[in-house]
């Protein structure tokens, strides 16, 4: 080939590779500026900071929990500049998993608010909820001791007039829309795909064990017994507190600490459940009525947690394993959000999660039985409160 020919090739080589960079950079650019200019974060962000109703309302956090929650969660989740792009920041990343949350949003709609790719977005997600499970659940989820265990006797005593209830445990199938290849194991008896949340609440509405990810397809009587909490239950690794006399009861038998669920949980003599209604006595109605003030606190939780994110209200769409991260993440900023900002009461009415049905009891029923009637005799006895016989009839 003469030096003409191979000059022209050249030229025509070079001219195709300026055209893609051409076209590159126009498909690029105009992305990258939306999201600087356009992109709700970038916009609005500073007014919704100035005005502390909206940023609540839009985040479902005060600013200073947010700031708080960055500055705890930002070092995991920072990216790394490059020549090609400024990296998205540790607070934008906040600001689209905390809306993700909050509105229940897809992440198409989330692409179009924050100008972000719609293939990054859930990237964004899982990373931050993690970083959310990692270094947020050791501080508002710790492991309970003794100490901490008495602590949450005493205030669902002053709370609930229920001693010795260390805690209100509820489980809820939390709905999942599956990939086709993620089986059928997700599909409940209800006809939809679901994964399970149980959850052990204190008075304060605030979480303190909660195990996820049991698929929805397994039997409620199976759940939680297989459940983590269950099995630390049922081999006594929970480092629950000797039993105790119930107050002015000194003369009759030390009683347990105790978890009170509803007939989804069977009955052992750390888990009380209320008496079946048929042919149901005086005494009972009475335990009844005095287990389901303390059973409240867990309703309530998840009245609180399903109203602040919304992303309970409808399925998750996204893979079982991201779904687990995402529902952690709720959990414990729930746990944030109620003690630093509280919670609004309106919350607590209504929650859309859907309960278990009635499973068998975890350990020996007979010492739960047994349980069970100390609290009846005292509920009806030395432990009753004046308004108990107006509201059971």
């Amino acid at each position: 080939m003469d030096p003409p020919m191979i000059t022209a090739l050249a030229a025509l080589i070079l001219l195709e590779l300026l055209k893609n960079k051409v076209n590159r950079n126009v498909w690029v650019e105009p992305v990258l500026s939306n999201r600087l200019t356009s992109g709700i974060f970038h916009s609005m962000f500073s007014a919704h900071r100035d005005n502390p109703h909206k940023f609540f309302s839009y985040y479902r956090m005060s600013v200073n929990s947010f700031d708080e929650l960055l500055s705890i969660i930002s070092q995991r989740i920072k990216k790394q500049d490059t020549n090609m792009r400024r990296s998205i920041t540790p607070a934008e990343r906040l600001a689209v998993t905390l809306r993700y949350l909050a509105s229940g949003a897809n992440f198409t709609d989330l692409e179009y608010d924050f100008q972000i790719s719609r293939k990054t977005i859930p990237f964004i997600v899982k990373e931050t909820c993690q970083a959310y499970s990692q270094e947020l659940a050791p501080l508002e989820m710790p492991k309970p001791n003794k100490e901490k265990w008495i602590n949450i006797a005493e205030k669902f005593y002053k709370e609930a007039n229920f001693p010795n209830c260390v805690g209100a445990i509820d489980g809820k199938h939390i709905r999942i829309v599956c990939l086709p290849n993620a089986g059928s194991k997700y599909y409940n008896y209800k006809k939809y795909h679901s994964i399970i949340l149980l959850a052990v609440v204190d008075a304060d509405y605030c979480f303190t064990f909660i195990d996820i990810g049991a698929p929805g397809r397994e039997s409620d009587s199976s759940i939680f017994k297989s459940s983590n909490f269950g099995q630390k239950l049922t081999r006594s690794q929970l480092d629950l507190p000797e039993p105790i006399h119930l107050p002015n009861n000194m003369g009759n038998p030390r009683v347990p600490f105790v978890f009170v669920g509803d007939a989804a949980f069977g009955l052992n003599k750390n888990v009380m459940r209320p008496f079946s209604l048929r042919n149901i006595d005086t005494p009972k109605k009475t335990f009844n009525y005095r287990l389901s003030r303390a059973r409240r606190f867990v309703e309530c939780a998840f009245g609180i947690l399903s109203n602040k994110w919304r992303i309970f209200h409808s399925s998750i769409i996204i893979n079982p394993q991201s779904a687990k991260y995402i529902i952690k993440a709720a959990c414990v900023l729930h746990n944030f959000v109620r003690r630093r900002d509280g919670y609004q009461f309106e919350d607590t009415i209504r929650c859309d999660m859907e309960e278990f049905d009635e499973v068998q009891a975890v350990g020996g029923r007979s010492s739960g039985i047994s349980v069970r009637d100390s609290f009846v005799q005292y509920f009806n006895g030395p432990g009753a409160v004046p308004w108990q016989n107006r509201m059971i009839h």
